[in-house]
């Protein structure tokens, strides 16, 4: 995600008791199967879903939302040209067809997409869905007063890098073509084997430009999707959807859409969410939350309860949690001293300190451990499960440290899982071993943002973390890694200041692929080689606990969300 600090939490709430959201396989537990678990019997539809998250659905205008429309409230409602496969594990990793025929049909090059609609698309009052409508929708999310959403588009369709959206340049962009009313063609000024991922994103969904109320639009916009909005108090603190339809499973084969009513409280607490879906009382019963995880202590009292333990839905999420170094800042621009704490750090403890093994896998790779991302097992400086301090005191003397170091890690203040105290706390005491006493810096979580991601402020050592905006090595490595990313006067993600030839040229190489697989083999050739530069540290995946309601039934939980799909949810 292009900014982790604050997309990510859109994915999930993040801190020691309630993780961040969103591995080898992220389905349900073993006795959790799609098809079986929350009852013997089979799904019916009718009755109503309750959802319970921490985090209000704010902006809820496809412009503005950073989301690919996965398992959440959004996907509800907007539908988009492509979409995830709304399978358990890695089969729900996959990039499937929503409102078009096929995920794109790109030219030679993989430079111009071409999608066709399904026959018999509409909107909630029953007026055909159009590929005017679609590129409409794409152009909005280009206006300034519509920010938010993910921003490939400005980066990918030729010509768009100036577009001010449709409310100041009534021209539109020329990029996308509309020859007929099912035809939508895009035109991009780079190769990008990936478009299919980003058309899952909401800026795909249709929008009737008569509909269209500006900023006003999050309030009633129009659906597209199985449900409508009926309600929404408080800017998505309180959003209740209704059944539309005019929606059907003759148009739509992901999405089953059991409920009649999906009823949406937000701004909870986290230990107040899972007392209620614990107790699983009155409309509790059917409710289910998609942000909040079980903490340490939670786990363990849920886990120790039969009945409770039935109902926990386990995911993964495309997701890692490292140590970034800054080489421009002494010693770090020594390789032999980022070696040395690759070496020296204790990745079992670092995983107590973020909650034990059932929240948190220990990480070698950048790359998460799923095979979307291209997964390539490697280690480049093995520490075993407790660290290897022998090893990282002989590089620190033959770079000159004979006698140890001291150096600060730059860490945030507040309870956020991957840069807590608790994190920082374990890899201090870790590389106190080695002979490498460090200093804490905790910063309150706004200075801790801006400090990272300042070219001109970044520390030469603190926490970091990245999530992934679709099941793929292109958004995690690139961002990170690409020295072309490199953003100077801005937010810049690209810790380690990489600017390598090679391996900008393998991401241009990679991107032209649209053989997906031949992709992921790719990626995680390239994650290898970077790793042996030593530029950061992986410490863990987190994994993912939720509780869900005892009259819920078919759980659906892919890779490429880690949480709950509530378009398969059924409560009766």
């Amino acid at each position: 995600m292009r900014q982790p600090s604050v997309t990510a939490r859109r994915v999930a709430a993040a801190s020691v008791s309630l993780i961040v959201a969103a591995g080898a396989a992220a389905c349900g537990p073993k006795d959790n199967d799609a098809k079986g678990s929350g009852g013997d019997s089979a799904p019916h539809k009718g009755g109503t879903l309750t959802v319970l998250n921490s985090e209000p659905q704010t902006d809820f205008d496809p412009a503005r939302l950073y989301t690919s429309g996965g398992g959440n409230v959004p996907s509800l409602v907007f539908r988009t040209l492509t979409t995830r496969n709304r399978e358990n594990g890695a089969a729900g990793a996959e990039v499937v067809p929503d409102l078009a025929t096929d995920t794109g049909r790109p030219n030679k090059d993989a430079t111009v997409w071409t999608y066709t609609l399904r026959k018999g698309l509409k909107y909630e009052d029953g007026s055909p869905i159009t590929s005017a409508d679609v590129k409409y929708g794409v152009e909005r999310s280009f206006a300034p007063e519509l920010s938010g959403g993910a921003p490939y588009l400005r980066d990918w369709l030729a010509g768009a890098a100036g577009y001010q959206g449709p409310y100041k340049d009534k021209k539109g962009l020329s990029a996308i073509e509309t020859p007929d009313s099912r035809t939508i063609v895009f035109h991009l000024n780079k190769p990008e084997g990936e478009f299919p991922y980003l058309a899952t994103q909401t800026q795909f969904t249709p929008v009737p430009k008569s509909k269209d109320t500006g900023t006003t639009y999050e309030s009633h916009p129009v659906s597209s999707g199985p449900y409508k909005v009926v309600r929404n108090e408080n800017d998505g603190e309180h959003l209740v959807l209704e059944r539309n339809t005019y929606w059907s499973t003759a148009v739509d084969a992901e999405r089953k859409a059991y409920p009649d009513s999906i009823d949406v409280r937000s701004g909870l607490d986290s230990s107040v969410i899972n007392q209620r879906l614990s107790a699983s009382q009155g409309a509790d019963a059917a409710a289910v939350t998609t942000d909040t995880n079980l903490g340490p202590a939670e786990l363990a009292k849920v886990t120790g309860d039969e009945k409770l333990a039935a109902r926990v839905g386990t995911g993964h999420f495309g997701y890692t949690d490292y140590i970034a170094f800054n080489p421009t800042v002494k010693p770090f621009d020594d390789p032999r001293v980022r070696q040395a704490i690759s070496y020296a750090v204790d990745r079992s403890s670092v995983v107590n300190a973020a909650g034990g093994s059932a929240l948190a896998e220990p990480a070698t790779t950048f790359l998460p451990d799923q095979k979307s991302f291209g997964y390539t097992p490697y280690d480049p400086f093995p520490a075993g499960r407790s660290g290897n301090a022998a090893k990282a005191r002989e590089l620190l003397a033959q770079a000159g440290h004979k006698n140890g170091l001291t150096v600060t890690l730059t860490h945030s203040n507040n309870k956020d899982f991957e840069t807590s105290p608790e994190i920082a706390t374990a890899v201090q005491d870790a590389l106190k071993k080695a002979g490498i006493t460090v200093r804490l810096q905790g910063l309150e979580d706004n200075d801790y943002r801006d400090r990272i991601h300042g070219v001109k402020t970044e520390p030469g050592f603190f926490l970091a973390h990245w999530g992934a905006d679709w099941p793929s090595g292109g958004p995690f490595l690139a961002p990170i890694f690409d020295g072309r990313q490199i953003v100077k006067d801005g937010a810049n993600f690209n810790t380690g200041l990489l600017n390598d030839k090679s391996v900008n040229a393998e991401i241009d190489a990679i991107n032209k692929l649209t053989d997906l697989d031949a992709a992921a083999a790719r990626w995680g050739a390239l994650d290898k080689k970077i790793g042996a530069k030593a530029l950061v540290v992986p410490l863990f995946h987190p994994v993912y606990k939720r509780l869900y309601g005892s009259a819920v039934k078919n759980v659906v939980i892919s890779d490429w969300t880690g949480v709950l799909d509530i378009s398969q949810v059924a409560v009766k």
